[in-house]
């Protein structure tokens, strides 16, 4: 059987001096942390409460923490956690946006990320293609009014279509097997050199579809900004499972609405911190952009949720582990 990153740190880590606290479980999260610390002999905290100045105590006592991506990490949190002895952030997620790694660094915690399966980003990527080019969102809404005509535009087949992956680590290249598999024609495009990539505005020129894959930091904020939308090809297919903010909302909705293109299907959208992960059907959702693109019969939304599948959360809590186990084991050669 296949050992777990965590269990491979086992035979090289010393005992853990202190308790590793675990922000943000669920309920299912929670009971996978607990047994995989009990069979590596890891003593945690586990708490729902969310990472914050005021729960910042919980973690009173430990050098490591762990937390979700669900919430921004504040500055005045990460002061509260270092006044309570942290000196390790692990957050269970590729991506690293919602934390401010310098001024962890500049405290002297540390920031880790975790690497969990590509499968499920890529598969659920490849099911936004789809819904959007078959017009699944309309479909649906017309079939549950007990509407069964065929709708007025048919479907486009990916054998038929360029599809440009923009950014090719583990999920961008997960993706594009996929592709290759329906038969699409493939073009990439990442800011590592590499053979056969494309530089970005010829992708976007020469792309039926465009789908996002690549971290949000610094340069690739609105990524996909006013300029860059225009350039896309009329009619094309714009799919983000990578980052809100790699798109200029915005720029998108008025694409949308004057047709230059056709169809948009976002698992991210900017600004979906306190919005996602809640239920605000009772009242007047406080975001007007996803309102709107909510409103589109060619727009799909999900809410961040193309991680979500039981093999990535177990390797989640297994990296997690292990990101605590390393850190352990190289500050105890320090003291050493």
């Amino acid at each position: 059987m296949r050992s777990s990153p965590a269990a491979d740190q086992r035979a090289v880590s010393p005992a853990l001096p202190t308790t590793i606290t675990i922000y943000g479980c669920d309920p299912d999260e929670a009971a996978l942390f607990r047994a995989a610390s009990s069979r590596l002999g890891i003593r945690t905290a586990i708490s729902a409460l969310p990472v914050m100045e005021d729960t910042a105590e919980l973690a009173r006592g430990s050098r490591c923490v762990s937390v979700g991506h669900r919430y921004d990490v504040s500055r005045t949190t990460l002061r509260a956690l270092r006044r309570a002895g942290v000196e390790h952030l692990s957050t269970r997620s590729i991506g690293d946006d919602h934390i401010d790694r310098a001024y962890a660094a500049r405290l002297g915690i540390e920031v880790a990320t975790v690497r969990y399966s590509p499968d499920s980003v890529a598969d659920f990527t490849l099911m936004l293609v789809l819904m959007a080019l078959r017009h699944a969102k309309s479909m649906v809404r017309r079939a549950d009014l007990h509407d069964y005509r065929l709708a007025d535009e048919r479907g486009r087949e990916l054998r038929d279509l360029t599809v440009g992956v923009v950014g090719t680590g583990r999920i961008g290249s997960a993706v594009v097997t996929r592709l290759h598999a329906f038969g699409a024609r493939v073009l990439t495009h990442d800011k590592r050199p590499g053979a056969g990539h494309v530089p970005l505005d010829e992708l976007l020129r020469s792309s039926d579809v465009v789908t996002l894959h690549t971290p949000l930091d610094r340069d690739s904020r609105h990524l996909l900004d006013a300029g860059r939308i225009a350039r896309m090809r009329p009619g094309a297919v714009l799919v983000n499972t990578g980052r809100g903010a790699l798109v200029d909302t915005a720029a998108l909705v008025a694409a949308l609405e004057d047709g230059h293109l056709a169809a948009a299907a976002l698992d991210v959208v900017e600004g979906e911190r306190g919005i996602f992960y809640a239920d605000h059907g009772s009242g007047p959702l406080d975001h007007p952009a996803l309102a709107r693109l909510q409103e589109m019969p060619n727009v799909v939304i999900s809410p961040h949720t193309a991680f979500h599948t039981d093999h990535a959360l177990a390797d989640t809590v297994e990296q997690t582990l292990a990101t605590c186990l390393d850190f352990e084991r190289r500050s105890s050669r320090g003291r050493a």
